[in-house]
């Protein structure tokens, strides 16, 4: 009895056991429904760890011109988890031409992009770009410490569309070993270039942008400018077809069609103006102040100890510097807003731009860092206050909404009147004429 109690009692404790363990199933489904729901929630934070340690490719789109793998260096250690895909454009038309393109197909292929200082009215009409005010807001962007006329080139509206980050005025580069005091007028540097090519290895005299690009129409306005003339006055008029604009045209033929220049000038382009000096076949050479970090740079240059610069040669009315430098905005199409923001914020912000000022020679636009010695050290042209001042007081080019097209009709009779198939006064003829149209239209 006593054997088969012993079993019936084990018997029994089995079933329970079973039927507890099956019992404790059926009840936990729903819960573990909840308990998962509830594991949802609090797992949430190590998938948004898993998020934010995600790897971010964001795609910065530019004109080819400088070495910005410093500037991107600095970012990616700063910032692990964003990796910047450069996309390089083989230069400022090529690169207006391609954003076009993109942005009016929609497409998500770029994040962020530089634009030239005359592109933002243009990009923000045809919706291409982020405003980005909220950033600025949120972030407390100072831009009163930016100089105020690139700020103003990215403020559409009221809103703005763009940071600027680095200004430019062009400046005149020159052999020291050649040369002792470098031109004050355009005079004087063709008969400077013309004693002096030939020198210690030089073929050339004189070195600019010639090639029927946006680069012409900078330079031509130098002359135009230097000479007392204008493009577009202030009341928005026509008022190219001036004695004082046909001068200073003039002078621009007379020292492109001459023998300081090579003679595939017409081909010139910065690229192939920065590897002329550098490579030391040219005395003098008119260019943007990157070329001073190329240009020093022994790697690269043979004439690294003999580096000069100055203000650009003055005409009639004196020395004009047209204004550039390059924007920094975010596509409208971008998936990585916040990323985009970042970069944006720290290539424009001051360490960014301190980067770019002492490895690529970029002005800042941050009026400061005139005033950082590691800065001044790096590029001794940015602690000359006529330099801070030329940057202040650059020319600008035509300001409309139909630049692009100003632009192009300035590029095709300039570059005619260029290689002699017009005079100056029947390229400003035409100019007038044509801006004139396009403005009515």
């Amino acid at each position: 009895m006593k054997a088969k109690s012993l079993l019936y009692f084990l018997i029994i404790t089995f079933i329970l056991i079973l039927a507890a363990c099956s019992g404790q199933g059926k009840t936990t489904t729903p819960e573990s429904s909840e308990n998962d729901e509830g594991s949802n929630k609090t797992e949430e934070p190590e998938v948004t760890e898993k998020m934010e340690e995600e790897t971010i490719t964001i795609t910065w789109a530019k004109s080819k011109a400088g070495n910005v793998d410093p500037l991107i260096q600095a970012f990616e250690e700063k910032n692990p988890n964003i990796k910047i895909n450069l996309l390089e454009l083989p230069d400022t038309s090529a690169a207006h031409d391609y954003f076009v393109t993109t942005f009016a197909g929609k497409s998500s292929e770029i994040d962020v992009f530089d634009a030239d200082v005359i592109w933002p009215a243009e990009f923000v009409q045809s919706e291409y770009s982020l405003p980005l005010d909220r950033f600025i807001e949120r972030d407390n962007i100072k831009l009163d410490e930016y100089f105020p006329g690139t700020v103003r080139a990215g403020n559409i509206d009221g809103r703005q569309w763009a940071i600027p980050r680095y200004t430019n005025a062009a400046l005149l580069f020159y052999r020291k070993d050649i040369v002792e005091t470098p031109p004050t007028t355009w005079d004087e540097l063709i008969e400077m270039a013309e004693e002096y090519k030939g020198e210690n290895g030089t073929d050339i005299g004189y070195a600019l942008q010639a090639n029927q690009y946006e680069g012409l129409v900078v330079n031509a306005i130098e002359f135009i400018e230097g000479y007392g003339g204008s493009v577009i006055d202030e009341n928005g008029e026509v008022v190219i077809n001036s004695p004082e604009a046909i001068k200073g045209i003039e002078k621009m033929i007379e020292i492109v069609q001459s023998d300081i220049t090579p003679s595939n000038i017409v081909n010139f382009r910065e690229l192939e103006t920065e590897t002329a000096f550098i490579d030391g076949h040219a005395v003098f050479a008119r260019n943007w102040p990157y070329m001073w970090n190329s240009a020093l740079d022994e790697e690269r240059s043979v004439v690294s100890e003999n580096v000069g610069t100055a203000l650009l040669p003055a005409g009639d009315k004196g020395s004009a510097a047209t204004l550039g430098g390059w924007m920094t905005m975010i596509s409208r199409f971008t998936e990585n807003t916040e990323e985009a923001w970042k970069f944006v914020k720290f290539i424009t912000g001051e360490e960014g731009q301190k980067i770019s000022a002492m490895t690529d020679g970029r002005p800042p636009t941050i009026e400061a860092l005139y005033e950082d010695e590691d800065v001044t050290e790096a590029v001794p042209i940015f602690g000359n206050p006529d330099f801070v001042e030329t940057l202040l007081t650059a020319v600008p080019r035509p300001v409309t909404g139909i630049y692009p097209e100003v632009s192009d009709i300035m590029q095709i009779e300039l570059s005619s009147a260029l290689v002699g198939d017009i005079t100056a006064q029947q390229a400003v003829e035409n100019m007038e004429k044509k801006i004139t149209e396009a403005l009515d239209q």
